[in-house]
């Protein structure tokens, strides 16, 4: 059998593990005991439902078949009032542990994140507002209301008397020339509708400016785009004997490589227990990683735009807008697919079939030499990928965890979908929005990720340092001037290690254990290769720098605490700033020998150009972690000849491989 574009999917329904992922029947189960409890009514609603995740002492005694105590956190909103609150419930003992008010009307606010029906209700408020009506009237747009789209956003927060405390949104309008037609070409610029989400009334509409809509063709379908072009030449991805891992459950192995895959509604892809099998023996890497916030602040100052800045997981929720993966084109080869479990407004399970993706893939040339007699050994590189795609209004974004063949971990973030444009008048310049297209504008912006990778480097006794590449001056030291060396500098505090990348320095940071050393003497490690970019670039005086601090820096770390699990804080809509790990971080705990969480943020700084237009190629930012020292010698000495195949590689005469 040809192993050609197929695939396996692993369907939650059972729980084997406490770290499974939630079932739809825990969803279900949790709800009714919060309906028995007497905390549903007919306006409650569950902007976000997350598992509990069980204490790590838990985890480690943990063995199969033992009984496992399951919790899920709700979070519930009542839509009359805008009330919300947290309640924990154990779907095991089926009992409420905890119920505790949110108190989003006391500083420093916040409030849970979005509905998806808030978004269709904010446009029916807009569209309801004879202001807005009058608005489009007045610009000449009075013909088109019902093909206008208005888009739901985030409102940041600004301490406005009408806004602070409550549920709110913003509402910018975009047209359509069809019903199909994509609006995103066509903003109505500088006309912004503010709305309480609670009431439901329209707080003031904004009618700045009259600069003509744009008449450009925003679509990029296949039906629009013509004819495609037919020069490419087939390239077949085929495994003939079956792909190398083996899933049990949500429980992976790949040669040296062993995990288990999770996913939540706010996280969307985590990945947990990850250990790299050294001998006869598998040793821990990382406990749980995964990229629990992102935010995409924008750096316009108009009116329009100056007050975005998404969160995309804490405004959003990242999971719960994840898309169902498609064979042969967002995943290529032989898939094992996983579908992902969520709940919907009304706390009801929702399934998003095969939501993250795995396969093998080549990666071209792992190592190599030829001696002087001419003799050649090369080994190929493969990865395993494990991956998932979430669609947040105009914008798409895949996190992308590599796994190598050598025991190097590499996180990618793929940013792709359209951009964000406003009107301008055709050929003028904006410094804070490059024209992309006639008369369109897109507005400078971030996508500022932040990865948290709860390190175990052979065991939860880790610490942390700098390491810098540094050049010594000329003297008794350096007496050619050739000289350089490395500098090794401990970050023993939370305050030591909030830190900016040096490429200059080939800076990298260093997670060693306290437990054990290599066969050269030397504490096992990994370290973790930033690809620097800009940190947030808005000023300490923004209302966006007190929201999104842990984007001010690339690097921070905290001791382990289970409590401490989304940089930005658990509530940042709307929220007036200063949670998440400024908060944490103040206490200046020690991170010496410790339980270490690292923090590291990454990603692109966007000035938009024409060829991002209509869609955007996808733009590539992450890192890598990577062992130094955690293993004796190159663990990939093993693979066979062409390690994409069994065969030798072709030297000379007929190639047997089948290439």
């Amino acid at each position: 059998m040809s192993h050609q574009h197929t695939s396996t999917v692993t369907a939650p329904t059972e729980v084997r593990h406490p770290l499974d992922a939630l079932t739809a029947q825990e969803i279900a189960d949790g709800r009714d005991i919060l309906v028995a409890a007497g905390l549903v009514g007919e306006t409650t609603r569950f902007p976000s439902v997350l598992p509990v995740e069980p204490s790590k002492e838990a985890v480690a005694a943990f063995r199969d078949g033992d009984a496992i105590d399951r919790r899920l956190l709700f979070v519930l909103l009542d839509t009359a009032t805008g009330a919300s609150a947290e309640a924990i419930v154990s779907v095991t003992t089926r009992e409420l542990v905890d119920h505790r008010p949110l108190g989003t009307a006391e500083a420093p606010y916040g409030q849970p994140q979005y509905l998806f029906e808030e978004y269709a209700r904010a446009e029916e408020i807009a569209k309801a507002s004879p202001e807005w009506q009058a608005a489009m009237v007045r610009r000449g747009l009075g013909d088109r209301i019902e093909l206008a789209f208005c888009a739901p956003l985030a409102p940041g927060f600004h301490n406005r008397a009408e806004e602070t405390g409550r549920r709110v949104i913003r509402s910018l309008t975009f047209l359509r020339s069809t019903p199909t037609d994509s609006p995103w070409s066509h903003p109505v610029e500088g006309l912004i509708v503010h709305i309480d989400l609670t009431t439901g009334a329209v707080l003031r509409v904004e009618d700045d400016g009259d600069v003509p809509v744009p008449d450009l063709d925003g679509n990029y379908d296949a039906a629009t785009i013509g004819a495609a072009r037919t020069s490419l030449k087939p390239i077949e991805i085929t495994q003939p004997e079956g792909p190398s891992f083996r899933v049990d459950g949500q429980h992976v192995e790949w040669e040296n490589w062993k995990l288990r895959v999770g996913f939540n509604a706010r996280e969307g892809l985590v990945l947990n227990q990850v250990t790299f099998r050294d001998g006869d023996e598998d040793r821990s890497v990382l406990y749980r990683g995964s990229v629990p916030e992102m935010v995409v602040p924008y750096g316009d100052t108009t009116s329009t735009r100056f007050w975005i800045s998404y969160f995309d997981a804490g405004e959003y929720l990242l999971g719960k807008n994840a898309n169902t993966l498609t064979l042969g084109c967002d995943c290529l080869g032989v898939i094992h697919y996983f579908d992902g479990v969520v709940a919907d407004d009304h706390g009801n399970p929702v399934t998003i079939p095969q939501v993250v993706c795995m396969h093998e893939e080549d990666y071209g040339i792992l190592w190599k030499h030829t001696d002087l007699d001419g003799k050649t050994e090369v080994r190929r590189s493969r990865r395993l990928v494990i991956s998932y795609f979430s669609t947040i209004g105009n914008y798409d974004y895949g996190f992308f965890w590599y796994l190598y063949l050598d025991g190097t971990i590499q996180v990618e973030a793929k940013a792709t979908g359209i951009v964000f444009a406003g009107a301008g008048v055709p050929g003028s310049t904006d410094p804070h929005a490059p024209e992309i297209a006639p008369g369109l504008f897109a507005p400078v912006h971030q996508h500022l990720f932040c990865a948290r990778l709860d390190v175990a480097i052979d065991g939860d006794r880790n610490s942390l340092s700098e390491i810098d590449a540094v050049g010594i001056p000329m003297g008794p030291d350096n007496p050619h001037g050739n000289a350089f060396t490395w500098t090794n500098t401990p970050l023993a505090s939370e305050s030591e290690a909030q830190r900016l990348a040096d490429p200059s320095r080939a800076r990298v940071w260093e997670v060693r254990s306290a437990d054990r050393r290599n066969a050269v003497g030397a504490p096992t490690a990994y370290h973790l290769l930033p690809q620097p970019s800009a940190t947030l670039l808005a000023q300490p005086e923004s209302t966006v720098w007190g929201r999104a601090t842990f984007a001010t820096k690339h690097l921070w770390a905290t001791p382990f605490d289970p409590a401490e699990r989304f940089p930005a804080g658990d509530y940042p809509n709307a929220h007036a700033g200063g949670g998440g790990l400024p908060a944490w971080t103040a206490a200046d705990r020690s991170l010496e020998e410790t339980d270490l969480v690292i923090w590291h943020v990454f990603g692109p700084t966007h000035i938009p150009r024409p060829e991002d237009w209509p869609i955007m190629p996808v733009d590539y930012s992450g890192f890598h972690f990577k062992p130094y020292g955690f293993l004796d010698r190159n663990p990939a000495l093993d693979l066979p000849d062409g390690a994409t195949g069994r065969a030798s590689c072709c030297a000379g005469g007929e190639c047997s491989c089948g290439h």
